[in-house]
């Protein structure tokens, strides 16, 4: 069975959870094709990208930029049985949400029909929003099964009527965090079985158990501060100003020093913030970062901190996989009890959780960890536990697989899915 997975952008460095899981479905013998709707921006990009073999077309990102592709699409389908239905369909949509991205997705969708006929026997998107109805347009037009993966923004910042008629059309869907899993079969009503959860877990193999011992730094040394590490975009629901603001209140007396890795819109904005914080000269902001060097930085790291919270449109973090990362490597994590975070750190046993944006409660975790190495080894030996027994890619995997009629793994017979939910938290 040959699928094309349908990505809004790729490769992209923020998602390597995406293409975790296309190479691991490639190793267990499914055929795909990859169709992206952007071209990438990213100047980098991870190893596992080089591994997929998987080819890729990039649909036209904007109309009007290839307009004879589109044209010919429409000549191409405009007869096909199920081009009158999708094209119904979107005309629907478009009198309910009359934007121009709408417009775009139903001329990505020609082009993907056109261009994929004969070619394919499902189509599988991954986010909810525009790769999914670009997914239900050319699904409709070539009368193939589909299925998806919702993630984070796509599940809380699209209407619901929307999600309920792709969550009717679709086959099934993965989803990779409980809270968002529970959410989404309460609209799958009558057939909330169509409702599958996947934790994305981490590939093990890239993040090998780290030698290197917990340093003993308490913040005392300002010759050798604590090492504070944060990863993500520079965007509204990774909460920045309030890891910013937290920051600035810690006593004079300690010592630490916390390096960003992430791209975003918010970048300047946040060096300005730091600066009028009077803390800019301890912060490093390095920008997006390939994956051996964001594993590097770990591993030099005393303490990761992620303060994420649900921005202003409702937009909010998954489950992110820099959590697991950084647990991985025996780092000890503080983030906030927000979305699906709870799901993978157990407050207080493997590591520290506290509201979303209440900067006095993330002030005094950061003072207590900062100033407490033991505290730390505790929280990032069993957050490595954790990660290692209940996270790991490879079973995680396993309950998707069989949705594509494939093994749970290369040599293995397919886990059940109750084992597979055991096995992945």
């Amino acid at each position: 069975m040959t699928t094309a997975f349908v990505l809004k952008g790729y490769p992209r460095l923020s998602e390597t959870f995406i293409a975790q899981e296309i190479l691991a479905l490639e190793r267990r013998g499914l055929d795909i094709v990859i169709v992206s709707l952007r071209h990438p921006t990213d100047r980098h990009s991870h190893p596992v990208h080089a591994e997929i073999s998987a080819p890729v077309i990039y649909l036209p990102e904007y109309l009007y930029q290839e307009p004879r592709r589109v044209l010919h699409a429409w000549w191409a389908v405009r007869d096909r049985k199920g081009y009158a239905a999708a094209r119904n369909l979107w005309f629907k949509d478009l009198r309910r949400d009359r934007t121009p991205n709408r417009i775009r997705r139903f001329g990505q969708a020609l082009v993907l029909a056109a261009e994929l006929e004969g070619r394919i026997d499902r189509l599988h998107f991954h986010f909810l929003h525009t790769p999914a109805s670009v997914t239900r347009y050319a699904a409709m037009i070539l009368d193939v099964p589909w299925s998806g993966s919702a993630h984070a923004k796509d599940i809380w910042t699209i209407p619901d009527w929307e999600k309920r008629e792709k969550l009717a059309a679709m086959d099934w869907l993965s989803t990779c965090t409980g809270v968002g899993a529970e959410h989404l079969r309460h609209l799958a009503e009558p057939n909330p079985q169509k409702v599958h959860l996947d934790y994305h877990g981490l590939d093990l193999t890239r993040f090998p158990h780290s030698s290197t011992d917990p340093s003993g730094r308490d913040g005392s040394d300002p010759s050798d501060p604590v090492r504070l590490i944060s990863v993500g975009r520079a965007v509204a629901k990774k909460g920045y100003p309030d890891l910013l603001n937290a920051l600035a209140k810690i006593p004079n007396g300690l010592h630490w020093r916390l390096t960003h890795i992430g791209g975003g819109t918010e970048r300047d904005s946040l060096k300005a913030l730091a600066g009028n914080l009077g803390i800019a000269d301890n912060v490093d902001w390095l920008g997006a970062q390939p994956q051996q060097a964001v594993l590097d930085h770990l591993r030099q790291s005393d303490l990761f901190v992620l303060a994420s919270k649900i921005a202003e449109d409702g937009d909010r973090d998954g489950l992110p996989n820099v959590l697991m990362e950084a647990q991985s490597q025996r780092l000890a994590v503080l983030s906030t009890a927000v979305s699906a975070v709870p799901e993978l750190i157990l407050d207080g046993e493997t590591g520290a959780l506290v509201q979303p944006g209440d900067v006095p409660a993330l002030t005094a975790a950061l003072t207590q960890l900062i100033a407490d190495p033991d505290l730390r080894r505790r929280y990032g030996e069993a957050g490595e536990a954790r990660v290692r027994s209940r996270f790991d890619a490879a079973s995680c995997i396993a309950g998707m697989a069989q949705r594509f009629g494939l093994p749970a793994g290369p040599d293995q017979q397919a886990a059940s899915p109750a084992k597979n939910a055991d096995a992945c938290g």
